[in-house]
This record gives structure tokens, sequence and C-alpha cells, in this order.
């Protein structure tokens, strides 16, 4: 239960770090235009977070939308073509454009029931092609009243879409709308409170100040800033702040193309000299020339780019040709600026006039290099920090789960020995102290009773001097005879140890267990038994051969015998015992029997008198203390 409650917190944690969301994600929006020619396969939608397909009409008498045969073969497949190379792009659908029917429009806007055949028909068609959203292209509005029912449209529009999204399992639809670089043009002014609480956000159209066309001065077309004329995207942008609506709704447009100039005179090539219309190279389409027909014809003629801080605007001159431009460093200036002014994103107008993705690019490096990038420093870190806490939950869980579920197998154990009532009784070498007990025995746990000095109280001491161990409860195993029966070691105990361990090793056996034809005696005498009789190979484990060894078993037994002898006197040192199971040469002793036989050999008794006094002077601190041997 616990891990799943971690799982779902961690996956809680990464939807709300890394879900997009309409008022947070960095918009990096393009348009494509189905009359440019340029194939939706080839848009490298990696580069953007939204791809606008453009555009649809509306038709004359129904008010519902009209796609051309021609551009239907695209728009139905234009969010599948470009989700190819981004899964995540989202897709909306143009309406509208520069081409569009002024009268057509300004009549659906104008009626509430035609405003209902759009909007029914704008949401179906979107469902039908994939799109997200809708985007509202009505630049030519240019009455009070067009503004008015256009502010009423995106009243309905929204209920439309809020109403699809309760009564379907579908996402409602994204809201957005081209509109001016400022909100107030011509004497009439955009419905700013229908957009800001209506649609999602508005593309801001920051460009066409100037044309070649209107003008015969060389102009920045799209300047960010102009100390002379309030026709720059800093103002508009002011403007739209100004009258309430948030800047996290903006979206500046950053154009693709430029306009072509040409000079009176072909010395006085600033921004601001005189000229005399559109540049022969670009007459066709009113000066119009887009970004890579631009770079093409700078390259090819070997033009130097200029930068003008002032416009923030790039241009270059070949001959009498003055083309003014935005190129890498103008994008990156202009999307540092909507960073600055805390906008939602920008737009490109529009995509197919890239040059190898170059403004795109920069546009996205711009984007990568400033909070986007700490931004998602702080989701990786954070993300990171709740994953090791995460897991630090999910070890110390399975640690206590491993814990209790020791305890619930031990509990039956408990409960049974329990129900036998006398736990002596069952467990004979038991022996079972009451709380009571041991709060008598400590002084209530006083911090006098200091572990090393004898115990923890009158339950283990006799007096303060000698250690009440003159019975070991239970197997002696590899405890020494002179500690077993006096309570004090030797500096020859470990030496016991050792000999017990090797005599377990050669043969095999265990020491708890009983041994001879009668099994009656221990392992250390059995040992010694069957080497006195000269039958040590008996002893041996079968699986053992020591044929090609230098350390022979019978050797290995008579060593384990001489360190498992009752007089600590006549057991080996350490040093001795490795030197004995290195080198053969060295003659080895003829063990006496064992400690703790039930048999006891001529000269036995001596012996055993001789240790008995020698343990009489040892005192409780010399017991601790153990020869300093090498081994």
């Amino acid at each position: 239960m616990m891990s799943k409650i971690i799982i779902v917190l961690f996956h809680i944690l990464l939807y709300s770090e890394l879900k997009p969301s309409k008022a947070q994600t960095w918009i990096k929006s393009g348009y494509w235009f189905s009359g440019i020619g340029f194939p939706i396969s080839d848009i490298n939608s990696a580069l953007f977070t939204h791809l606008i397909c453009a555009f649809t009409d509306v038709n004359s008498s129904s008010y519902e939308l009209s796609v051309s045969s021609s551009d239907e073969q695209y728009f139905s497949t234009f969010t599948n073509t470009v989700r190819q190379k981004n899964a995540l792009v989202t897709t909306l659908l143009c309406i509208g454009g520069s081409n569009a029917n002024y009268a057509t429009l300004s009549s659906m806007v104008s009626s509430a029931s035609y405003r209902k055949s759009f909007i029914d028909s704008s949401i179906k068609i979107a469902r039908l092609y994939g799109f997200q959203g809708l985007d509202f292209s009505w630049v030519s509005a240019n009455t009070n009243s067009d503004m008015t029912n256009m502010g009423l449209l995106f009243q309905d529009w929204r209920a439309a879409v809020n109403s699809e999204e309760k009564n379907s399992s579908q996402k409602d639809l994204i809201l957005t709308a081209s509109v001016h670089y400022s909100p107030d043009f011509d004497s009439v002014s955009f419905p700013v409170e229908s957009i800001r609480s209506n649609l999602d956000w508005v593309h801001v159209n920051s460009y066409d100040y100037y044309d070649s066309l209107r003008s015969n001065f060389t102009r920045a077309h799209a300047a960010l800033y102009d100390p002379l004329s309030p026709l720059n995207t800093d103002h508009g942008i002011g403007a739209w702040i100004g009258r309430g609506l948030s800047a996290s709704k903006l979206v500046l447009a950053l154009p693709f193309f430029g306009y072509a100039w040409t000079l009176k005179n072909p010395n006085d090539n600033g921004i601001g000299a005189p000229a005399t219309g559109p540049a022969a190279i670009a007459i066709k389409d009113d000066g119009v020339m887009r970004y890579n027909r631009i770079k093409s014809y700078a390259q090819s003629n070997g033009a130097a780019i200029m930068y003008d801080a002032t416009y923030v605007v790039n241009y270059c001159t070949v001959g009498s040709t003055w083309i003014g431009f935005d190129d890498v460093k103008a994008v990156r200036m202009k999307v540092s600026y909507a960073r600055k002014k805390k906008l939602l994103g920008y737009v490109v107008w529009q995509v197919p006039f890239d040059d190898n993705w170059e403004l795109s690019l920069a546009a996205q490096g711009e984007e990568n290099n400033g909070r986007p990038k700490w931004r998602l420093l702080v989701i990786i870190l954070t993300i990171t920090t709740t994953v090791a806490l995460l897991l630090c939950l999910l070890v110390y869980y399975l640690r206590m789960r491993k814990l209790k579920s020791k305890a619930k197998k031990l509990e039956p154990k408990v409960k049974n020995i329990a129900a036998a009532g006398d736990l002596n009784s069952n467990i004979p070498n038991l022996q079972v102290f009451s709380l009571a007990d041991i709060e008598a025995a400590t002084n209530k746990f006083s911090f006098e009773n200091k572990l090393g000095e004898g115990g923890y109280g009158p339950v283990y001491k006799k007096d303060e001097h000698e250690a009440n161990t003159d019975r070991i409860v239970g197997t002696y195993g590899y405890i020494p005879p002179e500690y077993a029966r006096n309570g004090v070691y030797s500096t020859k105990s470990d030496v016991y140890s050792f000999g017990v361990l090797l005599l377990q090793i050669i043969s095999g056996k265990r020491n708890a267990c009983c041994h001879g034809l009668d099994e009656n005696l221990n392992l250390l005498e059995y040992a010694y038994e069957l080497w006195k009789e000269g039958k040590g190979m008996e002893f041996m484990n079968p699986t053992l051969d020591d044929t090609t060894s230098s350390c022979k078993l019978i050797r290995c037994l008579q060593i384990a015998l001489l360190c498992v002898q009752e007089n600590a006197i006549d057991r080996p040192s350490m040093l001795e015992v490795s030197s004995m199971l290195k080198n053969e040469t060295i003659v080895v002793t003829n063990p006496k029997r064992p400690a703790f036989s039930t048999k006891r050999d001529e000269g036995d008794e001596k012996d055993s008198k001789l240790l008995a006094l020698q343990l009489e002077i040892f005192s409780v601190d010399d017991s601790t203390i153990t020869e300093v041997v090498a081994r």
C-alpha cells in the first residue's frame, strides 16, 4: 500500500511540474499558409509548441466555414503530419486572413444566428481535422459596431466551447485571435474586455508599420522601438497592457519577411533615407521579400547585413536596393523583450519564409538562454530531491515491514512457550528473571552499575571482587575449562578455542554431540581415545585427503589435542601452533587427556591440584589481560 501511495505522489508531482498549461507554457508558434506551396512534411515542428494552419473562409450565405477541395487535402492531414517530428505540438486552424471578405465577416458577427452557424461549424471542422484550437483573423474590421459584434462573437464562441467540453470527453478548444499592434487605431478599439474574458491569447501583429508602396523613405517596418513615432512594437504592447489585457495573454509576432525600397541616392542608405518606392526585385510582391530570399540575395551580391539597435532591425544595401528586415540578432532581441515584458510567447509569420530554420533556431535559442533554462533546473532539482526523499521513505517502509514480518513469525513461538506455563520445565537450562528481580538486582537500573566491572548488579555478582560464574549454563563449546569452572581467563584461552575448532574441521563432527561406541564421549575425548589407540584416521572426515598436502591430518589431530589440554600451561602458544602446522620437522609432543574428560589417566589428579593453585593467585583485573604474542 505504501509503495502505491509513493508512486501516486511522484506522478502527481511530475505532472504538476511538466504538464502543458495554457497560462504557463511559453508559446513558440508559427503560421503555415496553404497558398505558399511549402510542403507540410518539411516543417521542422520540433522548433514549435504550436502550429497554425491558414486559412479557411466563411460561406457568404450560410456563414459556416468553407474549406475548398484543394485546401482540404492539406487541412485534413496537417495535424498528423506535423506530429511526426513533434508528437506534442498543438495545432490550430486559422479563419479569415488579410484576403477574407470583409462584408461576409461583418454580417456574420452582427447576427446571433449567423454567429451560431459560424461557431458550430468551426468546432465541427476543428474536431474533424484534429485541430486543438481555432484562430480568428479579421484584420480589416474598422468600425465600432464591428468591434462590438466581434466581442459578442468571442463571448458566444467561448460558451459553445465550454458546453462542448462538458458534454464530451474531449478537451476544450483553444481560442485565439490576430489583432493590430495596438488596441486603438483609426478611432476604433478592439473589444479588450471580451478578449480578456473569452480568448486564451491574441497574436499581436507587430509589423507592417510601413511598406515601400506607401512610404518614400526607408523605414523599419517592424521596429521594436522608434524615438520619432508611436508606430513601434513597444508602444503597442504598452497600450494593450494599459487597456487591461494581461501581458500573459499577448503573443508577439515575428515577421520572417522584409520590405525592399529603391534609394534615390545609393550613398544615402540609412534608415529614413529618401526612396522612390518598391525595389525592382520585389515589384511583383509590392516590395515584400521573404527572409530566405533576402539572405540569398545579400549573399550572392556580397552585401553586408547591418544592425540598428535604435529600432532593433537589420538592413542591407545592394546598389540602389535597400532592404529592411529582421535577421538573427533582431529576432533574439525581440524574444528577449517578450521575456522581459512577461508576454506569453511569440508567433512567426510565416514558417516557410525561414532560411534553413535560422530565425526559428535563433528565437528558440534566446528562449533557451532565458528563464526556461532556470525553470528547467528548478524542475530537475525538485524532482531529484523528491525522488531521493521518496526512496528514503520506501527503504524505511520496507525495513519496518520486514521487522514486523519477523515479529509476526516469532509471535506464535512466544505464545506457545507462554502457553506451556513453566518456562524452566520446557527449557531446563533457561534462567528466567522477572522485572522485579532485575530492578532489585540493578538498584532500579542505577547508573553506578557499569559494564566491564562485574556485570549489572548482584544478579551477576557475588560481591565487589568476584564474578558469579561458578555455573555456566548450556554446552561448554569453545569455553576453556579455567573459565567454565572458575570464571577466569588465561593467556591460553584462545588456543583452547582454536583446538576445538580444528577438531571440528578435520572430523566434520559437532562438539555438542556424544561420540564413541557407547556414545558417552564428547568430541575432544573421542578424538583423544582414537589417537591413543592409533586409529586417528577413523576420526577424520572421509572427504579429506592429505596425500598431496604437507600438512598431514594425524599431525593436525595431535596439535589440536595439545591445544585443548586441561592445564593452560600444557597448551602451546598460537605462534607455536602456527609453526607446528607449517613445519613438519618440528617435533610435536604427545598430548595428555583433554579438558572435560570423564576418564582420568595417571597423574591427572596432580595436574588438577596444580591448576587450582595457579588460578587462586589470579586477580580479577589480571584475568582480562591477554599475553601479547605474535600469531
